[in-house]
């Protein structure tokens, strides 16, 4: 593991809790403090790490902040070059395309875990974190289906499930569900503040839960948001038209039917789709068409809740 921040260090921890063999590095002297009096075995030496990933042909996590990648991709193409490779960073498509250029050899599956909390850092790491979230593993035209399949494990073992999917449709898809709530968060937090003490004293339950993650590290809400910027800017513009109709009809008849009516239809349906009723599939990760049947299933909304030899097995609404 390399990074043992919130993400990093849950993982860390959810996978030394179930047996696995871990062990990890960051440069930052506190948390790998913090993670040595708690028992693991970490270092702030990465290099050393990797090197000891390459000598084990361990499997590796980059759980460091979209700046950081390029510079620790060279270590690892240097050092552990052809172990099996994942990351779970918010964003796929810059990250898939820094490992085709500096580390070309890594066997790597994309991940993002849709799990997390406004805190950071060691001491935010929950080895529960996991438990029932998604986790997209991304799947390409070159995705090396035994090491998807290896990492697919891993993130069933921490109690995810996997949602397979190419970098450019989880992008879009993060821009609209998750990039998008932040930027939003950050403007209602603004302006809420902006009403001074009184605004302050009167905030409840609806100021709350839509500002709730601007209280995340602000360097890692605009990596991940600068970072998607190609996907995100659309989603920006869409917002910004159904703001302006919102504001034309206020302006204009006094109604925001429209729009209110429209969120609340969209609100029914996400918690429609929790309960909706899911038929079981299976994929043949040996099939010519493998990568299509698990992108074909992910694009549906499709999870993978099993891997049994050769065969991914799951379900889909």
């Amino acid at each position: 593991m390399i990074g043992l921040g919130l993400i990093g260090g849950s993982l860390l921890r959810a996978a030394h809790s179930i047996g696995r063999t871990t062990f990890g590095a960051t440069t930052s002297e506190a948390d790998a403090d913090a993670a040595s009096r708690a028992g693991f075995d970490v270092t702030t030496q990465v290099e050393a790490a990797l090197s000891k990933a390459a000598e084990r042909d361990a499997m590796i996590v980059l759980a460091v902040p979209l700046p950081a990648v390029e510079e620790v991709l060279r270590t690892v193409s240097r050092v552990a070059g052809h172990c099996v490779l994942t990351d779970v960073t918010s964003v796929k498509g810059p990250v898939l395309d820094t490992v085709r250029r500096r580390a070309p050899y890594a066997k790597f599956v994309g991940g993002h875990p849709m799990a997390g909390t406004a805190e950071s850092g060691w001491k935010a790491s929950n080895p529960a974190l996991f438990g029932g979230a998604a986790w997209v593993l991304g799947v390409e035209h070159d995705t090396d289906l035994t090491a998807w399949a290896e990492v697919a494990q891993l993130v069933l073992d921490v109690g995810a499930h996997v949602v397979p999917l190419p970098a450019d449709s989880h992008d879009e898809t993060v821009a609209r569900i998750s990039h998008l709530p932040h930027i939003f968060a950050a403007i209602l937090a603004t302006i809420g503040a902006q009403g001074g003490p009184l605004a302050m004293s009167l905030a409840a339950g609806s100021y709350t839960d839509g500002t709730r993650v601007a209280g995340s590290s602000p360097a890692l809400v605009r990596a991940m948001t600068e970072g998607n910027r190609e996907a995100l800017l659309p989603i920006v513009d869409e917002a910004l038209g159904r703001l302006g109709a919102a504001r034309g009809s206020l302006a204009s008849t006094g109604g925001l039917a429209v729009t209110v009516n429209a969120g609340h239809e969209g609100a029914q349906a996400f918690a429609a789709s929790k309960d909706a009723e899911r038929a079981g599939v299976r994929v043949s990760l040996v099939a010519p068409d493998a990568r299509d049947g698990l992108i074909a299933l992910g694009e549906r909304g499709g999870r993978i809740t099993a891997i049994d030899g050769d065969t991914a097995i799951g379900e889909v609404s």
